[in-house]
């Protein structure tokens, strides 16, 4: 690939996969993990919002800064990096992504039903939002996953920020101001802490993803990403998906906290439960504004995953055969874009009811490799396989130790709650 020039035009094709991060991140971690944080305990969990998007920053930066660096992705980073590193994600990513692909895909199931009611039942949603999904990857590739989700970021946030201001429009900011919240310090409040940091705002496998959308892109504009338009897109992205969990999480503490109402453990009903709960409280006017917004987190989601975890695999792949041509490299591509989704099909049809507990379960792992993928992206980071010139420098070293870490702190109090 040529080397990056700085005119205008050429920043304003680089931005994308920032746009790719925020819509993989916009989703259960936001919609259902922030939602219920809000209302179940007020506004008393702000800060573990906050604390999860500023420790996780530097380690999915890493990724974008490693891609712009090198021009190659993070398996490659691991795969350098030694065995060890390299078969630890392979595990982290073969144990969870049928999870966290089953987990997206119910929710906006349930909330599909929800926005266009045609009787289908949950597992049918899946299969139809699945189908959509793998043709818009098979057809139109990266560029059509790329201007998609730029739409589709765009939309959900003027949707989200819509449904705040009406809510404080209605007094609800201060009606929850006066409610006094719930002992959060007890086994079953750490394990919804640590669940809500598990995926606030994404899991830090995403560096690796990002890092992938990141050479794609480059590719598809024949040159070499800067490292400058790398940051400044991971920013973009990744303080949007910040900014919009904030406005989830105002929207369950301002509107669903003091309700009394008990969320149902099962997708559908969650689903319905959490529209019908807006409408009732702004009115029924504004329940296709609520259903609209979450469902376009949801399928924000669904497509960036459905992509991601295949990508993973195909590079995968590639990384045991050097010789691999373009053509098997899509051909793995496709075989995992189609074959994910059908073991997720399976998980859903078998977990279908127990939706909070398997979001809770996923989090949970998310959260608990974080600090090993973490270190990892900082060994890289900081080592032979990058350029002088693209290392952080000492004070970005301190504030990635530092949330390294606090990352670490917080698995010990998790795992040491698992124990009592």
């Amino acid at each position: 690939m040529n080397q990056p020039t700085s005119s205008k035009t050429s920043f304003l094709k680089s931005i994308g996969p920032g746009f790719l991060l925020a819509g993989a991140a916009i989703g259960v971690s936001h919609l259902v993990q922030a939602t219920r944080a809000g209302a179940d305990y007020g506004f008393l969990l702000w800060w573990v919002l906050v604390l999860a998007c500023i420790t996780k920053y530097p380690f999915l930066e890493f990724g974008p800064r490693y891609a712009a660096a090198t021009g190659n992705h993070l398996i490659t980073g691991y795969r350098k990096l030694g065995k060890f590193p390299y078969w630890i994600f392979i595990l982290v990513t073969v144990g969870s992504m049928f999870i966290i692909q089953a987990a997206v895909t119910i929710v906006t199931a349930g909330l599909a039903e929800q926005l266009f009611g045609m009787g289908w039942n949950n597992f049918q949603w899946s299969l139809a939002i699945l189908g959509v999904c793998i043709a818009l990857l098979m057809i139109g590739k990266y560029p059509a996953l790329d201007l998609t989700m730029k739409i589709i970021v765009s939309l959900l946030g003027l949707a989200t920020l819509t449904a705040v201001l009406l809510a404080v429009g209605e007094g609800r900011l201060e009606n929850a101001l006066e409610i006094t919240p719930p002992d959060v310090w007890n086994k079953a409040g750490i394990a919804f802490i640590i669940s809500f940091m598990g995926w606030m705002p994404i899991p830090l496998d995403a560096s690796v993803w990002h890092s992938i959308w990141t050479r794609e892109k480059a590719e598809g504009n024949k040159r070499q990403t800067s490292l400058k338009e790398a940051f400044t897109d991971f920013n973009v992205g990744y303080f949007a998906a910040a900014l919009i969990g904030v406005l989830f999480f105002l929207m369950g503490a301002m509107i669903m906290f003091g309700s009394g109402v008990s969320f149902s453990g099962n997708g559908v009903e969650f689903s319905a439960q959490l529209i019908d709960l807006y409408g009732k409280t702004l009115g029924k006017w504004s329940k296709p504004i609520i259903a609209i917004a979450a469902f376009i987190a949801m399928f924000s989601t669904t497509l960036a995953v459905s992509d991601a975890f295949p990508r993973v695999i195909s590079e995968l792949f590639a990384e045991n055969r050097k010789d691999q041509k373009p053509a098997l490299k899509w051909r793995n591509y496709r075989i995992s874009v189609i074959m994910i989704p059908m073991i997720s099909l399976i998980i859903l049809y078998s977990f279908t009811a127990s939706f909070t507990g398997l979001v809770d379960f996923a989090t949970a792992l998310s959260f608990l490799s974080a600090p090993i993928l973490a270190w990892f992206n900082y060994k890289i980071i900081t080592g032979k396989q990058m350029p002088e010139m693209a290392k952080p420098g000492r004070s970005y070293r301190i504030f990635s130790i530092s949330s390294l870490v606090i990352l670490v702190i917080f698995n010990l109090v998790y795992l040491y709650t698992l124990i009592l």
